[in-house]
């Protein structure tokens, strides 16, 4: 086939796909997403908060509205790098014997939805859009390489129980609750450890285990006042911060000495 008639061909061929996947893209459902608050403030007496995302998922003509949908909401803290350590027993001491690397994890994560995920859709596609924590990707390094691993991996499986020990992992199965067969609810509880920085809030609705619809929204944690003054000195100073704590401790401890000397 000469070189001028094949690349017609080939855009011929490109045309009619986009026109066959038209109508199914038209199909898709829209979300209005809304947060209680958009900004989170830690000051010194800060233990917690919670946000409430609430959310409406849009009717297209001639869908029906009868049909319940499911809804699963992620959200994800800033990524960051953790090391998980193996210890074994030797000679009556607890030793670290191997780690395992976590890159770009997410340091705070929630999954909340309006039943189990496993009976919202098929494993390949939770996997696929990382619904769950068992379905959530974690690159590790493995030796040389660098790839995520089977649940049942024992240092995946150590590191989400070291998150949810700290209340920076967690999982509720009926954490979405509609208010309306189109209106629902979640609250999302930030701990008193969160780190700061921008959240990513997923949201996605499912009819018939089929991803239907996908709406994102930012959520900020920051720190103010004097907590955010100290916290900018230490990153942006780290000697003149350390200098600054090492003679801060020296003075704490000669006013201690003078004041609870014996005469």
């Amino acid at each position: 086939m000469p070189p001028g008639l094949r690349r017609r061909a080939v855009l011929l061929l490109l045309a009619g796909a986009m026109v066959a996947l038209a109508p199914a893209l038209g199909r898709a459902e829209a979300l209005v997403l809304s947060l209680s608050k958009s900004r989170i403030t830690i000051t010194s007496s800060f233990t917690g908060d919670s946000i409430v995302l609430f959310g409406v998922i849009e009717a297209l003509p001639g869908r029906s509205t009868d049909t319940p949908r499911d809804v699963i909401v992620t959200v994800r803290g800033p990524n960051e790098s953790f090391v998980t350590w193996r210890k074994e027993r030797h000679f009556g001491l607890w030793v670290n014997v191997d780690s395992r690397s976590f890159l770009s994890a997410p340091s705070y994560l929630a999954v909340l939805s309006n039943r189990d995920p496993a009976e919202i859709s098929d494993s390949d596609t939770l996997r696929q859009e990382q619904a769950g924590l068992t379905h959530n990707r974690f690159l590790q390094r493995v030796g040389s390489d660098y790839a995520d691993v089977v649940p049942e991996d024992p240092f995946r499986q150590a590191f989400i129980r070291v998150k949810k020990a700290q209340g920076l992992y967690f999982e509720d199965s009926a954490g979405v609750t509609f208010i309306a067969p189109r209106v629902f609810r979640a609250v999302i509880p930030i701990p008193g450890i969160a780190p700061v920085g921008t959240y990513q809030v997923s949201v996605k609705t499912f009819l018939d285990q089929h991803l239907e619809a996908h709406g994102l929204l930012p959520l900020d944690v920051t720190k103010v006042d004097f907590e955010q003054t100290v916290a900018t000195a230490a990153q942006d100073h780290p000697w003149l911060y350390g200098l600054a704590s090492a003679l801060g401790a020296l003075a704490v401890g000669f006013i201690a000495s003078i004041a609870f000397r014996r005469d």
